[in-house]
């Protein structure tokens, strides 16, 4: 059974969405659903499964079973490089870039299907829009932590991907920066782009996010508003601690 949110103008489905690492579970029968052009949370507590999903969504792993879908298509066991080609990318927890390049030459290595000049306005444009542009020339490894999660993004926008995954985007950002990263993603997703969100931080949560899932042990046990989220008594038991 698919997450009850789903609908046929969804961008992802999981249906029965399971990872086994030997004896243990880490994804457990997952119905998830990700509108077109919808900001989602995704919560839990440690261990629940969410950097797990994105995993599988992206290719990184391999689905123990269970099916995923893609603007209507079935992606299931599909190689990260094909998921991105299809309009999927994603961040991680900790962002990456290649150190001992410039912001700029970060921004040629995604693999667009489009021609140099086309590449180049594009790159001046994502760095303007993400206030990158005054350290276009500086090393990647120089920049600090707030601005590599932005580069990571912008690399990410340059596919023009219908969804983006964020695996902890307030990870390590001061508070001051977040406020312009929220900003940056609350205007992508309002261009049409769909995002998923995984994040602790329930204030990023509750400002950024119309729909909220919530994971524990591998399964989504709430679907609903921050507000219904927060006020059920299975989220305060598996991740609020009962507060």
């Amino acid at each position: 059974m698919t997450d009850e949110g789903a609908t046929t103008g969804d961008v992802l489905v999981t249906d029965g969405l399971t990872k086994s690492f030997g004896g243990i579970t880490a994804v457990d029968g997952l119905d998830l659903s990700i509108g077109s052009g919808e900001l989602v949370g995704l919560i839990g507590p440690n261990g629940a499964g969410k950097t797990t999903t994105l995993n599988l969504v992206t290719g990184f792993l391999l689905p123990s079973g269970g099916m995923i879908r893609f603007n209507g298509e079935d992606v299931t066991g599909e190689r990260p490089n094909e998921l991105s080609r299809r309009g999927v990318g994603r961040t991680f927890q900790i962002s990456k870039p290649f150190g001992r390049l410039s912001v700029y030459e970060n921004m040629l290595v995604p693999n667009v299907p489009y021609g140099p000049a086309e590449r180049e306005e594009r790159i001046r444009t994502l760095l303007a829009e993400l206030s990158l542009d005054h350290v276009a020339e500086n090393r990647a490894d120089e920049i600090s932590g707030g601005q590599k999660k932005l580069l990571e993004l912008a690399r990410v926008l340059m596919l023009d991907p219908d969804l983006v995954l964020l695996d902890e985007p307030a990870a390590g950002v001061n508070p001051a920066l977040m406020d312009e990263i929220m900003e940056d993603i609350k205007r992508i997703n309002a261009g049409g782009t769909a995002i998923l969100v995984i994040e602790h931080d329930m204030s990023v949560i509750e400002e950024l996010c119309e729909r909220v899932v919530v994971m524990n042990a591998g399964r989504n046990i709430m679907t609903g508003t921050f507000e219904e989220v927060r006020a059920d008594e299975r989220v305060r038991d598996a991740y609020l601690g009962g507060t």
